[in-house]
């Protein structure tokens, strides 16, 4: 938090205040909802208040604001009083009281009532609360986007796989949600890089090839070895392409088929990610790094940085000191390089490569890297608490028929993006594994999503965005004018309006806290939330006009109210990925 800090000499610091109330008065157009508008006026006020010498003490520049449950306690609600007590010498609800004064002399404001011991409830003006419709139709698909995060270069990891099998359940969350953060990181401002490291080092390739190559022999698949419909589809597809591979003495094939399965098999998890809607920039691969002198690299900074130690002939990186359980082995005896150095390596390469935050997306059964990846980047000098982050996903279960679903027809265990989404579509696998907590454990029914019900919530969304879509068709037939031109703000003064307007103010609040907390899951229950509230509003303001009644200015602010919420619907399940239908 920023505290400015005022003397009591509140003449010599006057010149500078109107300075900084001016500035803030200045940058007001560019803020992007009511909230933010409002908390910037109360911060200007309490401004004011210290240059009249009403006021001492410490401010803080972000004010707290909320909207009440209760809509009869206003539009929002402020503690900025009881927070600043302390520091000012004064009681709440003086300070409350001298605050209504300078928020009640403001053009938006309609009405300001302090409650209890010093709690601030605002009013809106209907036409000031209203123009948030123009603001949304203005925008466009603009309306939600911010500079929060300007400056910021992201590196987001959000799946790291074998090139050995089908992508499954484990990282179908991950698809989904880690898309969906990109997202909503760059529209709060970041520069953001997403990454799918490649884990194609190791046993396991040496396995995955001699499996294949064991499948297009009609032999038995090694001690070990991968199984599962897809190894024989990998080796007939091989052999198509090149029968004399069969001919090739044994250890040749080997190589010839672990070469070429692994390029097939990680084509086929671009197909598949690609059609769930989810796109890398980059494609990290893990034999590189040792390729490239990327790992000895890392290790001689690491080295540098004084927290590298031999002990019994292997090197160790002294992860300890940061709060790791345990000291870490880079190099065992002889020679042999660990994984952990390529994890060290690997986030030295990101850093390197110039991102200010490396975000990593890992399983439920990788919590022991949380300290352990910290610790990397205190090693390398960095502070944890800034370049990197490391959240955690939860397992996921799938029901159908009451019961849970646990096998693959095609990879013999687990069930595959594929095979989900054919089960149940992209946008309900998409919507219904981002509308969750990452860090909880959640259950997909299969029956509920097929639904067309209000049961279904990505059918509850989309279905808002369709009606909408069939209600400004219908107004174009009846002649109702809902151009911006033809807008009247002060004309929406029902309740239900007021209670939508509120909600479509909040969407550019709910995007910036997704962004800032990592929690795509916010922007689908705000949807889910903003389509119930139109809901009711459609059912107790009529829209359009009745029979032979003319088109009236009422209808046309109505239209312009429905135009704007049907934007800002579309936004949103643009940044979950998901599409926004016009029929349904």
């Amino acid at each position: 938090m920023i505290i400015l800090e005022f003397s009591a000499n509140v003449t010599i610091l006057a010149v500078d205040l109107r300075g900084a109330i001016s500035s803030l008065n200045g940058s007001l157009a560019r803020v992007s909802s009511h909230s933010e508008v409002l908390a910037s006026q109360i911060h200007t006020a309490l401004l004011r208040l210290v240059e009249k010498g009403e006021l001492s003490g410490a401010i803080p520049a972000n004010i707290p604001l909320e909207r009440p449950k209760n809509r009869d306690h206003g539009d929002y609600a402020s503690s900025i009083a009881l927070a600043i007590a302390k520091s000012s010498g004064r009681a709440p609800r003086e300070i409350a009281l001298a605050l209504k004064g300078e928020l009640e002399a403001l053009p938006e404001v309609a009405k300001v009532e302090i409650a209890g011991p010093g709690f601030i409830n605002i009013t809106l003006d209907t036409a000031s609360q209203a123009d948030v419709v123009r603001q949304i139709r203005q925008q466009a698909e603009k309306y939600g986007t911010s500079n929060f995060l300007k400056g910021i270069s992201i590196n987001l990891e959000f799946i790291s796989a074998n090139p050995t099998g089908p992508l499954h359940l484990g990282h179908m969350r991950w698809a989904a949600v880690g898309d969906a953060l990109g997202r909503i990181l760059s529209a709060a401002g970041a520069h953001v890089s997403r990454e799918f490291y490649i884990n194609d080092r190791g046993n396991q390739m040496e396995l995955f090839g001699k499996s294949v190559m064991a499948a297009a022999n009609g032999l038995e698949t090694p001690e070990g070895g991968y199984h599962g419909g897809y190894i024989n589809d990998l080796a007939q597809q091989i052999v198509l392409l090149d029968p004399a591979i069969l001919n090739m003495p044994e250890a040749q094939q080997e190589t010839a088929f672990q070469e070429r399965a692994y390029v097939a098999q990680l084509q086929e998890q671009k197909e598949v990610l690609a059609t769930f809607g989810t796109k890398f920039d980059v494609w990290f691969s893990e034999m590189s790094l040792h390729a490239s002198g990327a790992v000895e690299h890392g290790l001689e900074k690491l080295r540098n940085q004084g927290h590298v130690f031999e002990v019994d002939d292997a090197t160790w990186l002294r992860t300890t000191d940061f709060g790791d359980d345990k000291d870490r082995v880079l190099v065992k005896s002889g020679g042999v390089l660990t994984y952990f150095s390529s994890d060290t390596a690997y986030y030295i390469n990101k850093r390197e490569r110039g991102f200010e935050v490396c975000i990593y997306m890992l399983g439920a059964d990788h919590h022991g890297y949380v300290n352990r990846l910290r610790a990397v980047a205190a090693c390398a000098g960095d502070n944890p608490d800034h370049n990197i982050e490391v959240l955690i996903g939860q397992l996921v279960k799938i029901m159908e028929g009451g019961e849970e679903v646990k096998l693959s027809k095609r990879a013999g265990t687990i069930i595959t993006i594929a095979e989900l989404v054919e089960k149940i579509g992209v946008d309900a696998s998409r919507y219904t594994l981002i509308r969750y907590p990452v860090d909880t454990p959640m259950v997909m029914d299969v029956d509920v999503l097929k639904q067309r019900t209000n049961e279904n919530p990505v059918f509850y969304v989309q279905y808002a965005h369709a009606r909408i879509a069939a209600v400004l068709r219908n107004a174009a037939d009846l002649g109702v004018p809902f151009e911006l031109n033809d807008f009247e703000p002060a004309l929406l003064s029902h309740e239900r309006e007021n209670e939508l307007l509120g909600v479509l103010a909040e969407y550019p609040r709910i995007v910036q806290g997704a962004a800032d907390l990592r929690e795509p899951h916010r922007v689908a229950r705000y949807l889910e939330e903003l389509a119930g509230v139109y809901h009711r509003f459609y059912a107790d303001c009529r829209v359009m006009p009745m029979g032979d009644e003319a088109p009236a200015p009422i209808h046309s602010a109505r239209a312009n109210l429905c135009a704007a919420t049907k934007q800002v619907l579309a936004n949103g399940l643009e940044l979950l990925g998901v599409s926004a239908p016009e029929r349904m």
